[in-house]
This record gives C-alpha cells, structure tokens and sequence, in this order.
C-alpha cells in the first residue's frame, strides 16, 4: 500500500501579520461573552509554549527529510513562530492581578516538559496529535454557531481576523508534522504506525479537553463564576453549544482510519478565500 503525502499544490506561506490586541482590553472580547472569551484565552495560553514544542518536533528530523517536505517544514517553523508571538501578545492583555494565568502556564510549562522528558519522538507524537486537533477546530471555527448568532460576529473585527488567519495557516500546514511523522517511521510496519498513533491520539485528546475545560474553568472562577457553575458552562461550550470539541467529532474519529492522512480531508477550495486576504505579507 502506497503510503499518502500531502499533496504537492499545497504550499505553505509564512505572513509576518501583526494584529492589535487593544480590543482585548475591554472585557470579554470574544462577542461579550464571558464563557467564550474564556475558553480561547485558554487555548490561547497553551500557543506560545506549545507551538515552540511543535517547532522543536519538527526540527528534531530535519536531516530525515528533503526536497518539498524539507521546505514545508522550514515554513511550518516560521508559521508556528509567528503564530506564538502574536499569542503571547494577546496573552499579555489578560490581567493577571485578577486571572490565574501564571498558575495556568506554570501547569502549561509541566505538561510540556513531561513530553520533552520522553524524547524526540514523544514530542514528534504529541505534535501530530495536536495539530489534528488544531485544524479540526480551525475548520470549525467559523461556521459555528451559539444563541446569539456565528461565533466571532461580534468580536472586534482586528482580533476576529487573527483568529481566523491562525486557523487558516493551521489548515495549510494540518499534515507537515504527520509528514514527518510518515518519514521517521518509514522502517515500521504498518500495524506498529497504526497502533502508536491512535495510542497517541487517545492520550492527548483525553489531556487536551480535559486541560483546556479546566483552564477555561479557572479563568471564569475569577469572574466570579462558582466551581460548579465554571464547569457546566464551559462544558456546555465545548460539548453542546456551539460544541467546539463535539461538532468536529467524524474529522477525530477519521484518525483512526488505517492509511488516514490529515489531507484525506480536502479542504483548500474552502480556505481559498482566506488565503487570498492574509497572502498579501509573506514573512520575510
């Protein structure tokens, strides 16, 4: 069986965009709503330690890769960079005289450590993982919907347009890592690559939604929510409405497809549009 690739018209564009995050001074800047803002400034604070780990990953095989792949990953790098400095910005509005957040990081910082302890590969499958999990989301991300209407239609247009040009660059690079992944592996019999990925997969999905629904959690306790009332709100979020984790559930389960490959979902004629407006600053 031949073993899949990302297909050779996908290209990936590193943008040196810089966004103004001074709507995040005001409140709850994701459409007003406490719970929302909640859950993507959690989200937000794992991007800058997480997406150095992502780099890191990637970096560990680079004299295992050539030609295309070679290149991709040398973008993947300089997307993830920028991704985390934009992140740690949009961070950096969050008050941390009333929020948790260096708790929050702190816990961010152990969770990564414990997979920088396990080696090269430990990292390279947490990030594989990861980024499945981050495209997902980002295929989501705009054609979700709550009480009021999309998510996003009310959020300042500045901090909407960095949300959907982080998910738009996730998109574009969803499978350089797995790639990668592909590459280290292409000595291991199939039933041992499928047997260590979706092993993987259950282990960080169970970590990731549990962590991000506790950060989120956290962050609302410090709005005055109870413990009780933090909990069921983000859980009702990510899992009812608008359903961030829950409504991307077939795009999980095809990981678990013997051959998967994360362009099996053929998503560029959708994301056309977005690469178009965010095309016009490359990353020098």
């Amino acid at each position: 069986m031949t073993t899949k690739r990302t297909p050779e018209d996908v290209t990936i564009l590193p943008r040196d965009l810089h966004f103004d995050m001074a709507a995040a001074d005001n409140g709850p800047w994701l459409d007003g709503d406490p719970v929302a803002t909640a859950v993507f400034n959690a989200m937000s604070l794992t991007f800058p330690d997480g997406e150095r780990m992502f780099i890191d990953a990637v970096k560990a095989y680079k004299n295992d890769v050539s030609g295309k792949l070679e290149q991709d990953v040398k973008d993947f790098i300089r997307q993830e960079a920028i991704h985390s400095r934009e992140h740690h910005l949009l961070n950096n509005k969050i008050d941390r005289s009333k929020y948790p957040v260096d708790a929050i990081e702190s816990e961010i910082r152990e969770n990564i450590k414990f997979a920088y302890e396990g080696g090269n590969f430990r990292i390279l499958m947490a990030t594989i993982c990861l980024e499945h999990f981050t495209a997902m989301m980002a295929d989501l991300m705009m054609d979700l919907h709550t009480d009021y209407g999309p998510l996003f239609s009310k959020t300042d247009p500045t901090l909407e347009r960095l949300w959907r040009w982080h998910a738009m660059e996730e998109t574009e690079h969803k499978a350089v890592a797995y790639d990668v992944f592909l590459e280290a592996t292409k000595d291991w019999s199939p039933l041992k690559r499928y047997y260590r990925r979706c092993l993987s997969m259950l282990l960080i999905t169970t970590n990731f939604t549990k962590n991000i629904a506790g950060y989120a959690a956290e962050l609302l306790k410090a709005d005055g929510y109870t413990q009780e009332e933090a909990d069921r709100a983000v859980k009702a979020f990510l899992w009812k409405k608008p359903s961030l984790f829950g409504t991307g559930w077939k795009t999980w389960l095809s990981w678990f497809k013997p051959g998967f490959h994360p362009w099996d979902h053929d998503n560029r004629e959708e994301m056309a549009a977005w690469k178009e407006e965010f095309t016009a600053v490359p990353a020098e």
